[in-house]
């Protein structure tokens, strides 16, 4: 690969991200431009949406300006639908904090349960201890890093105990579990990122996706200012003061017709880019020593935004990212392997300790698994880290 000056400050041979909008795409947003096109949310929005929602397999799609957003939405409308009796939600160790952040600003108390020891995703044998006791209304898992849960054992819990399932798929787009079907089908609702150097981008963006038409009513007002102006057949359109009313104390998180525009585009490539990654990150699976230990994807289609590692030691870990340095390989520890030795959740519920995601936090990195890599690169950048004793 040529050099890239990625962030504007370091230059590496092998970047961790690298975004999917390409000439191709510019050329045509160029194009579009000069038609004077309405670039606030409008149409292209609304068929972004409905593409988005018939691609991935689910009724509703809304469109947001950041996967962040996605997930603090779906809280938010999941509390203002009632359904949250206890206010007491499982939250996972091993994530992003705009995973779990929702949930404080809310309210709602996080309950943090250990990562799995074979994905890394949230322990479902923990979840379920948790769900026998009653007093849990639901949990929020990740598909770390882009390696999807086990369905068969999300599905049991949800037919079993009918709690409240949302999934975050922001760093998993395009996946797939093991029954064939797209992560993110089957929650309540799932959230999704299409910032830069995702599966797809959008530059910023994110959905929310969902087969309940009251959440994705919901949804809809609370995206813009809480009005009712974007949902069909509503009971307030024969009023005078109609589109401005104001049903939710809502935020304003919509994105743009003109980002739309760019995502119609990514979805038109979305299965080669889909299928370069998952044959990037089993390359990894295949090369990578046995010295290290990587997330088991198996019976599941792994999409991964970087491939994650876990080193011998911290000590370990520390040599390998310096020799990848050494080699123009961007990493990053795997600070994020246990949100719950941050101190935005320190400072409110103490230090938690998980064993699975201790030793994540402590010995994991990430290395890229973007479509641009070939097989050379990937058979590179593994002999650089299997050479470090």
């Amino acid at each position: 690969m040529n050099e890239i000056n990625l962030t504007g400050q370091s230059i590496w041979k092998y970047p961790l991200a690298y975004d999917t909008i390409d000439e191709g795409d510019i050329n045509s947003l160029i194009e579009w431009l000069k038609t004077n096109p309405r670039l606030t949310m409008g149409e292209v929005t609304k068929e972004f949406e409905q593409k988005w929602a018939e691609f991935i397999g689910t009724e509703y799609s809304v469109y947001l300006n950041s996967g962040s957003s996605a997930n603090l939405l779906m809280v938010y409308s999941l509390l203002n639908s009632g359904r949250l009796k206890h206010k007491r939600f499982l939250v996972p160790a091993c994530g992003w904090i705009t995973t779990l952040s929702p949930f404080i600003q809310f309210g709602i108390e996080p309950i943090m349960v250990d990562a799995d020891k074979n994905n890394f995703n949230i322990d479902l044998n923990v979840v379920e201890d948790y769900l026998k006791k009653g007093d849990i209304d639901g949990f929020i898992f990740v598909h770390v890093l882009g390696v999807p849960h086990n369905y068969d054992e999300l599905n049991y819990l949800k037919n079993k105990y009918g709690c409240q399932i949302l999934e975050d798929s922001c760093a998993s787009v395009g996946a797939r579990y093991s029954d064939g079907s797209y992560i993110g089908t089957l929650g309540d609702m799932s959230s999704y990122s299409f910032y830069f150097g995702h599966q797809l981008s959008t530059i910023e963006g994110g959905f929310v996706n969902t087969n309940d038409k009251f959440l994705y009513e919901e949804l809809l007002k609370l995206r813009s200012h809480g009005w009712v102006k974007d949902i069909v057949n509503n009971e307030y359109r024969n009023d005078e003061n109609f589109p401005f009313i104001f049903h939710e104390p809502g935020f304003n998180l919509r994105s743009t017709d003109l980002q739309a525009f760019i995502g119609l585009g990514q979805l038109d490539k979305a299965n080669d880019i889909f299928t370069k990654r998952n044959k990037n990150h089993m390359r990894y699976v295949e090369k990578i020593g046995e010295k290290f230990e990587l997330q088991d994807c198996q019976n599941t289609t792994a999409v991964s935004l970087h491939i994650g590692i876990l080193a011998q030691s911290n000590e370990h870990r520390k040599r390998v990212i310096q020799k990848c340095n050494e080699n123009g390989i961007e990493t990053r520890v795997w600070s994020h392997g246990n949100l719950g030795r941050h101190k935005f959740w320190t400072s409110r519920y103490g230090e938690f300790e998980g064993k699975i995601a201790d030793k994540i936090y402590e010995r994991g990195f990430i290395v890229p698994t973007h479509p641009l890599l070939s097989n050379d690169d990937i058979d590179f950048i593994s002999g650089v880290c299997n050479g470090v004793e």
